[in-house]
């Protein structure tokens, strides 16, 4: 999901429903999971994606300033 950001992922699953899952395993000590939802219509909502941005965007923050700690 380049629109979200650089090595987000996104999981599909068709059961009872459509549902989404945007992660991130780019980094060797965990797999974040940015936004989980359900999708009620053919196109992912702009509210879903941008809920996935701006956790990308904290995360990214989050281990920057660990990693100059």
């Amino acid at each position: 999901m380049s629109s979200v950001g650089a090595g987000v992922m996104e999981i599909r699953v068709h059961s009872g429903g459509e549902f989404r899952l945007f992660y991130v395993a780019k980094f060797a000590d965990a797999v974040y999971v940015l936004h989980a939802f359900q999708k009620k219509t053919a196109k992912a909502a702009q509210r879903d994606t941008a809920v996935a941005q701006r956790r990308y965007s904290e995360l990214q923050r989050l281990r920057k300033k660990e990693k100059g700690t």
